[in-house]
């Protein structure tokens, strides 16, 4: 097996984060759930500046904001590749699909008891 890696480059990793950029906005633009997720996340953020939480809830709410966004996004990207592979509906596909969905629901569903678990100090 020959090492065939190219060498570091600057550039090839600002390029790597243009493209990871690009790919956020393209779902931004294009993914309806991230929509939802990105009000939620902006619902959490005015009631942790309302509230003043602590350093430590706000980094287990940017955790969990993060968790979920990136879980929107590899759904995204698994829902777009299988599209790409087999455009007819296919019974693997639609599973392997469902379990992604299924991952950011788990995620979704964490991140708001967590919330809750968080802000119900503050709210009382």
């Amino acid at each position: 097996m020959s090492d065939r890696r190219k060498p570091f480059r600057i550039a090839d990793r600002l390029k790597s984060f243009s493209d990871a950029f690009h790919g956020i906005g393209h779902a931004i633009l294009h993914e309806h759930n991230l929509w939802i997720h990105l009000v939620v996340t902006l619902v959490v953020i005015f009631n942790g500046l309302w509230f003043e939480v602590k350093r430590s809830d706000w980094v287990i709410l940017l955790l969990c904001i993060g968790g979920v966004i990136a879980a929107e996004l590899f759904n995204s990207a698994i829902e777009a590749l299988a599209d790409k592979v087999q455009p007819e509906r296919d019974p693997v596909i639609g599973r392997v699909k469902d379990m992604a969905a299924g991952a950011v629901l788990v995620m979704a569903i964490t991140a708001s008891v967590v919330g809750l678990l968080v802000f119900f100090p503050y709210w009382v």
